[in-house]
């Protein structure tokens, strides 16, 4: 309570005043609950104001106060979350799991928050943002009152003369408490903050991510890469030999911003060795939607059915549709062109291939070994503690948590295994391990066969799917994707390996493809410009 309201309430006690004095102490709790009651405390102990009224101002007005804070976060909260800042950080589903959580908890909450000043304002405005029943937690905050209101305008009164002795004592102290006092609030605040098992986990989430190079940002691992580059361009005499590596495939061999589309039409001499597909271009959704059934009919497929962009990257936009209405919904979601292709079901590879235009016959570069991650129900935890708990899919923690933020409530059975990263990408949560002992000579053939049949391609990855280790091994799997000049050897992301396997691997990568580039240009192949390259990238 600031000087100018405990002088006011003093006074009107002293003069007689005795309701106009409550109604101060009341209304000065919309200010600052915990002052004005020790305010309070410190007029009873001087002897200025009786202690019951006292006490019974103080719990009404922090009662009300709590109740109307609840108010203001039911009528304000909502429209505020649809503003452009906010929007997009808060979804509907986790929107609603925490209206969940606050019906099933928020009463415990409320009571505890009482006794810990600094989060109240927080968790009441929340309360009414997540329109918790008023009936009930009326009762939880009524009874905040009753418990922390005495305890600390009596514990004030108890101690006020010894309180009053001590700040007069310690007044030149002030700066020095002032630093202690803000030492110990980021230390208790760090302290809360990890106190509990959860945010533990996600401590650890973020220090493996930190400290293992696979999950590094492209801008954390290319720049030495780049240099190499750089130096390859002065040895070739051209910075942009490289686009002439792959001429049969557009947009600079693979660079940015090639179409699927174009790549698997390359692919049209493979025949079955490449998953059924269909192109779905631009139109009216109900157009869209036919194209696709008619695709499905005519190769004979039921669901589940895979929908991707033509032009994307690290899996990104890709849905694994199983059932209509999930078709339904890729489609009104994305209007540009779509390919719609076969599920493949079983193991998932990569395979880098590399042949030199004089090279009779090319080569596997590498093989990575494409694992999807998943947990197992134990019929008492759920899906969220399932995920921190397990030492992989914690690497990826906030991914996943963000996309199961629907089910995180839910506690799978005894044995039932929930498949978290469905897809073969590595930024999608899928585990990259080097499958280089997988080479076979029947491998080799299979990989061989199927890329003499795209003209102008030279090097790039397949990604693969088989029904199992033993058949991938015999040459037997269906391709589903061919990615060009900047795929990478996804082996390299095995935590086995270290960052400096992973530049060494690229750099080969790198250097060969220059190597090619250099080989197609005396054949005649097109090596873009600088100008060419710009318009290409932006």
């Amino acid at each position: 309570m600031s000087p100018f309201i405990s002088d006011s309430v003093a006074a009107h006690f002293s003069s007689g005043s005795l309701w106009l004095a409550l109604i101060g102490l009341a209304l000065a709790t919309f200010i600052s609950e915990d002052l004005t009651c020790i305010g309070a405390g410190l007029l009873v102990a001087a002897g200025k104001a009786p202690f019951w009224p006292v006490l019974g101002a103080c719990m009404l007005g922090i009662f009300v106060g709590d109740l109307l804070l609840v108010y203001v976060g039911r009528t304000f909260g909502r429209p505020l979350l649809g503003l452009p800042l906010i929007r997009g950080r808060v979804s509907a589903e986790g929107l609603a799991r925490a209206e969940r959580w606050f019906k099933e908890r928020g009463g415990r909450l409320v009571l505890a928050t009482r006794f810990m000043p600094g989060i109240r304002l927080p968790a009441y405005l929340a309360a009414g943002i997540l329109r918790v029943p008023w009936l009930p937690f009326i009762g939880w905050f009524a009874l905040g009152c009753v418990l922390w209101t005495p305890l600390l305008v009596g514990g004030t009164v108890w101690a006020g003369e010894t309180l009053l002795e001590t700040f007069q004592a310690w007044e030149r102290a002030v700066p020095i408490l002032v630093a202690a006092g803000l030492v110990i609030w980021v230390t208790l605040k760090l302290g809360i903050r990890f106190a509990s098992w959860r945010s533990r986990r996600l401590l650890l989430s973020h220090w493996r991510r930190l400290t293992r190079w696979e999950f590094w940002p492209q801008w954390a691992v290319y720049p030495p890469v780049v240099v190499y580059i750089f130096a390859l361009g002065i040895r070739h005499r051209s910075f942009t030999l490289f686009t002439a590596a792959n001429p049969g495939i557009g947009a600079g061999g693979g660079l940015v911003g090639e179409s699927k589309a174009e790549i698997l039409r390359g692919l049209s001499a493979a025949g079955p060795r490449v998953a059924a597909w269909a192109a779905i271009e631009p139109g009216t959704d109900a157009s869209r939607l036919a194209r696709v059934t008619s695709f499905m009919a005519s190769n004979a497929l039921a669901f589940p059915v895979v929908l991707k962009p033509d032009v994307g990257e690290r899996g990104s936009g890709v849905v694994i549709a199983r059932s209509p209405a999930a078709l339904s919904d890729k489609i009104a979601a994305e209007g540009n062109t779509l390919i719609a292709q076969a599920y493949v079901p079983g193991v998932e590879y990569g395979v880098f291939y590399v042949r030199k235009p004089s090279e009779p016959r090319g080569r596997i570069f590498a093989i990575t070994d494409k694992r999807t991650v998943s947990v197992v129900g134990n019929g008492k935890n759920t899906l969220e503690h399932l995920i921190l708990a397990d030492e992989r899919a914690v690497c990826m923690a906030a991914f996943f948590l963000k996309s199961f933020e629907t089910r995180l409530d839910e506690i799978p059975q005894e044995g039932e295994r929930i498949t978290l990263s469905e897809l073969g990408t590595h930024c999608r949560g899928a585990l990259f391990l080097d499958g280089g002992e997988l080479e076979t000579s029947a491998l080799g053939d299979a990989i061989e066969a199927t890329s003499r049949t795209f003209a102008g391609f030279h090097l790039g990855r397949y990604d693969v799917r088989s029904e199992s280790v033993e058949a991938f091994k015999r040459g037997e799997f269906r391709v589903i994707e061919l990615n060009g000049l900047t795929s990478e050897p996804t082996s390299i992301y095995d935590p086995r390996h270290s960052v400096w396997h992973g530049w060494s691997m690229l750099c080969r990568q790198w250097r060969l493809a220059f190597e090619i580039g250099a080989e197609n240009r005396k054949k005649g192949a097109h090596v873009l410009t600088f100008r060419e390259l710009w318009r290409l990238l932006v």
